[in-house]
């Protein structure tokens, strides 16, 4: 237990202490624009860069991986969304939001960081392909509910270049793309440029966490929404135990894969539901509290899957 504690402590850690600073300090929310540019613009994607052009190519092709994974994702999605729907008497947009923050987990700025420190180097493929392939689904389902909902007045054409716009030209699916590319054809940067790379890539964990932590300061909780239980046990426990269940079920996978999804699925609600929501005005506030409430209670129920993974508790195959 204590090598548990000893890995999450620090990535929590960084977090809290953002959260501190940000209470001390009282910057405003804008102080915080330039470290998210770098954060998502430079540092991130030169991860994900770095590690998946030094990846074989037909490690990057686990179709049947990537269908599990996405799966899961939509499936815990799906509970919340039909739920939601009956018991709010058919409210589509609001549904959506909720349903994103039981489903939409923070596998932007704390997926890699945690799972690199968790299972080394071997977790960079899936981690990326979840989260190239779960964003791309994100950007699509979001804006296509809401248009059905009629909140979205745009015309079908204009709604759909939209959502081909933030696919193609989101930096870390750039940075995909850009490093499936250059693992396809071989290509390794001059050292001076790998070097930098690299440098630009130690920075992303730490800065994208402390970021987290301030982001978190800054939008303060101001009710506990009455569907909070229920978002926070499916993100928390639903979404990993289905991602566990269903990627044993898809195919036969190594350990460090199976257990860096497990780990992206429990991870807790991303703040960019929250940005979601302020897009479309819908369910704000408490998008808001669901991003707080679940990185909170993420602490323990994260600690608690690295404990029985870690203890091998929790085998990587319930179906060998």
């Amino acid at each position: 237990m204590s090598d548990v504690i000893g890995l999450v402590l620090p990535f929590f850690g960084l977090i809290f202490m953002g959260f501190l600073v940000a209470r001390i300090t009282r910057q405003p929310i804008e102080a915080l624009g330039w470290m998210n540019t770098f954060v998502i613009y430079v540092a991130l994607p030169a991860l994900f860069f770095q590690l998946l052009a030094k990846t074989p190519f037909e490690r990057l092709t686990e179709w049947s991986f990537i269908f599990g994974a996405v799966f899961s994702t939509y499936l815990v999605f799906s509970m919340m969304f039909v739920g939601s729907i009956v018991l709010s008497g058919g409210r589509i947009a609001e549904s959506t939001i909720k349903s994103l923050a039981a489903a939409y987990g923070n596998i932007g700025y704390m997926g890699p960081g945690l799972a690199l420190l968790a299972f080394g180097e071997e977790a960079a493929v899936p981690v990326a392909l979840i989260f190239c392939f779960e964003n791309i689904m994100h950007f699509a389902i979001a804006p296509m509910m809401m248009a059905l909902s009629g909140d979205d007045k745009s015309t079908p054409l204009a709604l759909a270049l939209g959502v081909v716009r933030k696919i193609v030209l989101h930096p870390f699916i750039i940075a995909t793309a850009v490093g499936v590319t250059g693992a396809y054809f071989e290509v390794r940067p001059p050292v001076p440029i790998e070097r930098f790379l690299e440098y630009l890539a130690r920075a992303a964990a730490p800065c994208a966490l402390f970021a987290m932590g301030v982001t978190l300061a800054l939008r303060p909780l101001k009710r506990v929404p009455t569907e909070m239980a229920p978002i926070a046990a499916l993100k928390l426990v639903i979404h990993p135990l289905v991602a566990w269940v269903v990627l044993s079920w898809v195919g036969n996978f190594s350990p460090e894969w199976v257990f860096s999804a497990v780990l992206l699925a429990a991870l807790p609600t991303a703040t960019n539901v929250f940005v979601i929501a302020q897009q479309y005005n819908v369910w704000v506030q408490r998008a808001s509290a669901s991003v707080l409430i679940t990185t909170l209670l993420s602490v323990g129920t994260v600690t608690g899957l690295l404990y029985l993974i870690k203890s091998g508790a929790l085998p990587p195959d319930l179906f060998p």
